[in-house]
């Protein structure tokens, strides 16, 4: 089987997609060739039997020109692939479903967020199957879609023993923008610091151009909570940070609504962080000590504040426990059932 790949990123120094370049290379174990299809190329190292072709957005091509090479090269290229995959962005499958139709190609999408729209439903009406790891995503209701392992790259995750462990530290990983949720998870610190409770909190995320306020308004919120000893904030860190930075960590918080499944919380898990989130989902597979009330910035302090609490040997206990939970969701598994799948 070959297969063509569209997605966003091929860079594996990307700080939030940087992901995907270990993707491509567990799939090219599975499948006889790859072609990529990617908005912006950067930094990448992939085996021989895969082909990088970038739409050119890193060069600041327009979007008519994108729009014409995605055409192109799916007529073009059409003899080096038997099936497309689409990762997240289903406007690939608006603009070019209908090609990949007429010549005869499967196509199958990877999407995973709890919203969608009706050209979502018009993008998965074109799908043979459709992929998704969380029960309250969007795509979850539709019969042709698949449940799959988040697929976690767990030979690189894992807990750094190298790496010193601050048992009170506290861990937020993610873009700064307004839909991560910052606020609710300073506000919580802020109770803490009123209880008198020990910690130290790292926030790492660089926000795009228009969220530039919003990483200033964390930042007021920070100093106006008494939090300015407690608190630092961080650009964000490529992919291949990750694992020091959650080393480093004994409670990782996300604060992501259910439906998305962030992937970041099996990361943190695989290096035996204590991960604190409101994820439905994640909530089926850990015991309610890991869970809070979305939004609830009073039910994450409590949360937080009896993990601190916690003896270090029980810590690191629990985070073994978080750990195998998250190898049952490993890169290599996904690869194996998305070889199954794409047939």
């Amino acid at each position: 089987m070959r297969l063509l790949i569209c997605t966003q990123v091929v860079d594996r120094d990307d700080l939030y997609l940087g992901f995907f370049h270990g993707w491509i290379e567990e799939m090219a174990q599975h499948f006889e060739y790859i072609t990529v299809l990617c908005l912006k190329e950067g930094v990448h190292v992939l085996p021989k039997n895969v082909e990088v072709l970038s739409l050119g957005k890193e060069k600041g091509t327009s979007r008519v020109t994108r729009a014409l090479r995605v055409l192109r090269w799916g007529f073009s290229k059409r003899n080096n692939y038997d099936a497309v995959l689409v990762h997240m962005n289903q406007e690939y499958i608006l603009l070019a479903g209908w090609l990949w139709k007429c010549l005869g190609k499967k196509i199958y999408m990877w999407r995973n967020h709890y919203a969608g729209t009706w050209q979502t439903d018009i993008a998965i009406r074109q799908c043979n199957k459709i992929f998704c790891t969380s029960k309250f995503s969007y795509t979850a209701k539709f019969s042709k879609n698949v449940f799959m392992p988040v697929g976690v790259d767990t030979d690189l995750y894992a807990h750094q023993l190298e790496v010193a462990r601050d048992p009170h530290a506290v861990l937020f990983y993610a873009r700064m923008a307004p839909s991560k949720k910052a606020e609710v998870l300073l506000k919580a610190l802020g109770i803490l610091h009123a209880r008198s409770v020990s910690f130290v909190a790292d926030f790492y995320g660089s926000p795009l151009p228009k969220y530039e306020p919003y990483l200033i308004q964390m930042k007021t919120l920070a100093q106006e909570l008494s939090l300015d000893r407690q608190v630092r904030f961080f650009p964000g860190a490529p992919h291949s940070e990750g694992p020091r930075i959650f080393s480093a960590h004994t409670i990782f918080v996300d604060l992501g609504a259910s439906g998305m499944y962030n992937k970041m919380l099996f990361e943190a898990a695989a290096c035996e962080c204590l991960v604190v989130a409101a994820s439905r989902d994640f909530a089926k597979l850990v015991d309610e000590r890991f869970i809070f009330q979305e939004n609830d910035a009073e039910d994450l302090a409590d949360k937080i504040e009896s993990l601190l609490k916690l003896p270090v040997v029980e810590q690191r206990a629990l985070g073994a426990q978080l750990c195998n939970i998250a190898k049952s969701h490993s890169l290599h598994t996904l690869g194996i059932r998305l070889a199954e799948e794409i047939v």
